[in-house]
């Protein structure tokens, strides 16, 4: 006896459905894994660093307010924070020329962090370039020389935004640690997140009007982290620390 399973075109196309749906599952997983890889990059190109191998590298993006950036200032000093990377969009960097100087006096790293807040991955090319090329200028006339690295403004980018900012002479800079302060979750759960910092991390932390809790967490970040014995190191210094592998990014 010969058996036969028949497919009405509507049963395909759920089949097919199904596929597709499980296919785009086992994707964003895999996306979500990669925040254990030190590096992505273009199969022969530049590189995007979220992990180093010495040290801990605090990071503070602003990009708007002038209320929080200088008492986490105070705080890094009360605290004997000796490095940090600041990334300062263009537009904020302009408005506030006197915090910018600020920290530059006190020895902390400035960073990129375009000039807009855009998604770069929804802009074209050309419009990427341009975001960058106003921001590197607002920091000329700043006075702001040697900027080594570049966040993108939403933390989102792809191969394009890699190589569009290495042809500008910048490495993309992200993270392995996302403190969540933007989203004030209470001091007791930024230093949670942060606690999972071990030796090569990246921590994401905010100095813009939205990180209303950072000032009181930061102490208490400091000394988990001084506890571990790690050290803390700007961004620059840890890439100048160590090799890291690589990932292809598509």
């Amino acid at each position: 006896m010969n058996f036969f399973v028949v497919l009405n075109g509507k049963a395909l196309k759920n089949v097919v459905l199904i596929l597709i749906a499980a296919f785009f599952t086992a994707w964003f997983l895999y996306i979500e894994n990669l925040t254990q890889i030190p590096v992505f990059s273009t199969k022969e190109g530049p590189k995007a660093v979220f992990y180093g191998e010495k040290g801990v590298a605090l990071t503070f993006n602003i990009g708007w307010g002038d209320e929080k950036a200088e008492p986490i200032l105070d705080t890094l000093k009360k605290e004997n924070v000796k490095a940090a990377t600041f990334f300062l969009s263009g537009s904020w960097a302009e408005r506030h020329p006197d915090i910018v100087a600020r920290i530059i006096k006190e020895g902390y790293e400035i960073g990129i962090l375009g000039y807009n807040y855009v998604d770069y991955t929804e802009l074209e090319d050309v419009k990427i370039g341009q975001d960058i090329s106003k921001a590197q200028e607002a920091f000329r006339k700043l006075n702001v020389k040697d900027i080594k690295v570049l966040r993108a403004p939403t933390g989102h980018f792809d191969e394009r935004t890699l190589k569009i900012a290495k042809r500008y002479g910048y490495t993309v800079v992200h993270w392995s640690v996302d403190s969540k302060d933007w989203q004030s979750p209470g001091v007791a759960n930024i230093v949670e997140n942060v606690k999972k910092a071990k030796n090569g991390a990246i921590v994401l932390l905010h100095a813009s009007d939205a990180a209303k809790q950072t000032e009181k967490a930061l102490p208490l970040i400091v000394q988990e982290i001084n506890n571990k014995g790690l050290k803390l190191v700007s961004v620059s210094e840890m890439m100048a620390n160590g090799e890291a592998n690589s990932k292809e990014i598509r």
